[in-house]
């Protein structure tokens, strides 16, 4: 209910709500928020049932986060290298359906960026209403230097967002970017010191 604060501390990701603000935070024993199959999943499944709760009027924004140093590193490489041809388009259409669900999310989703963003969670934060991010966030899509390219949807947002030169550019070379860089070219909406806290307080409604 709104104003009455909950958390609730899941396997990879913890959720609480309070005066109708959700915040899903990505956890991870390593800290580098890797995102396997099981997170995904989970993630997806938290994402529902928050839906059902935004359709009811119980959240009015949902804030999606990392730790300090990492957002996200992206998809966990071990477990894509292991990944058949049946399985690895199983785990692309798991990814996508998540990013799916966040697009068409009720409520702004507004993704809060702390330290690195990469490779698939670029594509998670890019399928957010808006991205904050703080002076010390890394955004990259690496795939091209380990002979990879995204399956969950950035390759389609990111030239809609920064255009197609530019996105070109840092799919292919492998670019990382800067938060200021990001600011500049339309991949990140705003930078503050604390994304989250502004995140939380933002006139996104």
């Amino acid at each position: 209910m709104a104003g009455t604060p909950e958390e609730n501390k899941l396997q990879y990701c913890a959720i609480s709500v309070a005066d109708c603000r959700a915040t899903l935070t990505l956890t991870s024993t390593d800290g580098a928020n890797k995102l396997g199959r099981e997170v995904i999943q989970e993630l997806l499944d938290c994402v529902t049932g928050l839906r059902a709760r935004a359709g009811e009027g119980e959240i009015q924004r949902l804030v999606i986060r990392g730790n300090e140093k990492f957002f996200s590193v992206g998809a966990d490489l071990n477990q894509i290298a292991q990944l058949s041809g049946p399985k690895a388009l199983e785990f692309s259409r798991l990814g996508q359906k998540l990013m799916l669900s966040i697009d068409q999310f009720p409520v702004p989703v507004i993704a809060a960026i702390r330290g690195y963003c990469m490779g698939g969670a670029m594509d998670l934060v890019l399928v957010c209403h808006y991205r904050i991010a703080s002076p010390d966030a890394v955004f990259g899509h690496r795939g091209a230097s380990l002979g990879l390219i995204t399956g969950w949807g950035g390759t389609q947002r990111l030239p809609r967002l920064i255009g197609t030169a530019r996105a070109l550019q840092m799919f292919l070379l492998a670019e990382m970017v800067n938060a200021e860089e990001a600011k500049r070219i339309g991949l990140v909406d705003e930078i503050a010191e604390d994304p989250i806290a502004a995140a939380m307080h933002s006139d996104r409604s």
